[in-house]
């Protein structure tokens, strides 16, 4: 009896990721213009983190390293590949964008301690992982985008057999889409039930295309949304990756009122979002789980929207790679704002140590609620451009692409400067700033076995 009364205490855990969505893009991060106040709620009844980072990729398509970082717990070398050391070659291959098969994955250690685990929405990390991580499921996309009407979707399969051709197009948006099948599953979880449950949803909002439901559209007039401090027409220099198709999806040099309409549209898709998940948290209150229910709300990574004279995430400044983290429910301080710096990773054994989930010992977080944090976070995209901070000082560098050697450096005083519109690399005194970090960097790609570390060394 004592043992399924302990089972019975066992926290459910709510997981909700949003694709695209930068940690600015919700009121409870600053963000005066978009109107979050679900997400706004969940922040001041638990944990705001302030400085989580992806790590970057190694393919345009940052959504899948970046969510394999997150469901593996390791470095983002590490987490989409088989075995072994990686080649430039292999990097930009779409052989290795599944989960790596050697690591034990999030959900699916929640399954192994006993919870009912269930997915719905985006996974773009293999379909053999989708079969590991859940044991239920329903409006399973397995793609990296599309419309947000029509996308092709699979009821689960027991025999984990998900074939293109049975799957059917939703005529439901897809927040609206994913939020009630996430619905669905809460209904049918009876209160006092034995077995605990992990509930994971992924949307693809508000990825493009920034198609917000008719309703919604308008919400936000484009005429009255400010421009970001560091707007700007053109990037100032060729960062490798220009012509990259999210960099295509609007005119160069950049219009300011074009940029203005895809803010507005990303606004308003925002904000169903949120809507979506507040239906979410209405079923968990009806219920009767809430009181004993993790909920967590991530992304992806960010978007660029204007920024820097950028449109997509194929960059490592703050608005692609700082991601917003929330968490509420029971082990958790309320109204807490979390400082330390953080990396997406560290999400895994933060939430397996809140419920009693055992860590594997292949896992390189760290718990985000202990200490004061990271001492610097890291990040990499291709073969192209890594970076370094210490949570003030951020160190970017960039290699011309095919070249040896470097082509660029960047220095930010993220204190003065968060905005990153003021490169200081050639200031006299910031030199051994530089030196620092770029020792930290080069120990960090020894480390991690980046194929640049004998490259970009010191």
């Amino acid at each position: 009896m004592e043992e399924k009364q302990a089972e019975r205490a066992r926290p459910n855990v709510v997981f909700l990721i949003a694709d695209d969505h930068r940690f600015d893009g919700i009121g409870a991060y600053g963000n005066a213009v978009v109107q979050t106040p679900v997400l706004d709620r969940l922040a001041a009844e638990g944990v705001l983190f302030q400085s989580i980072y992806t790590m970057g990729g190694q393919t345009a398509a940052l959504c899948v390293p970046c969510r394999a970082s997150l469901l593996t717990g390791t470095n983002v070398f590490k987490a989409t590949v088989s075995a072994g050391e990686v080649t430039l070659a292999q990097t930009e291959n779409a052989k290795y964008w599944a989960l790596n098969p050697e690591f034990a994955y999030l959900p699916e250690m929640f399954r192994k301690s006993g919870y009912r685990t269930f997915g719905t929405g985006k996974w773009h990390n293999g379909k053999e992982s989708f079969a590991r991580c859940f044991s239920d499921g329903a409006s399973i996309f397995f793609g990296g985008m599309g419309e947000h009407v029509g996308l092709p979707v699979h009821d689960f399969d027991a025999s984990s057999v998900y074939p293109d051709e049975r799957a059917t197009l939703s005529t439901t948006f897809s927040s609206e889409l994913f939020a009630e099948a996430a619905i669905r599953f809460i209904g049918e979880q009876a209160d006092g039930s034995k077995e605990p449950f992990f509930l994971y949803a992924a949307f693809t909002a508000p990825h493009d295309p920034r198609t917000p439901p008719p309703a919604y559209a308008g919400r936000y007039p484009a005429a009255s949304i400010p421009l970001p401090d560091n707007f700007m027409r053109e990037h100032p220099f060729d960062n490798g990756e220009l012509t990259v198709r999210d960099e295509q999806l609007a005119a160069t040099p950049r219009d300011p009122d074009e940029i203005r309409q895809h803010l507005s549209d990303y606004y308003s898709m925002i904000s169903h979002l949120d809507e979506q998940i507040g239906r979410i948290m209405a079923a968990l209150q009806a219920s009767g789980h809430a009181e004993n229910t993790i909920v967590v709300y991530t992304a992806d990574h960010g978007l660029a929207l204007g920024q820097h004279g950028l449109l997509g995430k194929q960059n490592i400044y703050e608005h692609s790679i700082h991601i917003p983290l929330i968490m509420s429910g029971p082990g958790l301080p309320q109204g807490f704002m979390k400082s330390g710096l953080g990396c997406q990773m560290d999400i895994f054994p933060t939430l397996c140590e809140l419920a009693g989930v055992p860590v594997p010992a292949h896992v390189e977080g760290v718990n985000l609620l202990r200490g004061a944090g990271r001492e610097h976070v890291f990040a990499a995209y291709k073969h192209i451009q890594r970076m370094v901070s210490d949570g003030r000082w951020k160190y970017i560098r960039y290699l011309r692409a095919g070249d040896i050697g470097t082509d660029r450096i960047q220095l930010f005083d993220l204190d003065s400067d968060p905005w990153e519109t003021r490169d200081r690399s050639e200031e006299p005194e910031m030199q051994e700033h530089l030196r620092r970090l770029e020792q930290a960097m080069l120990a960090w790609q020894t480390r991690v076995k980046d194929p640049l570390a004998g490259i970009m060394n010191v």
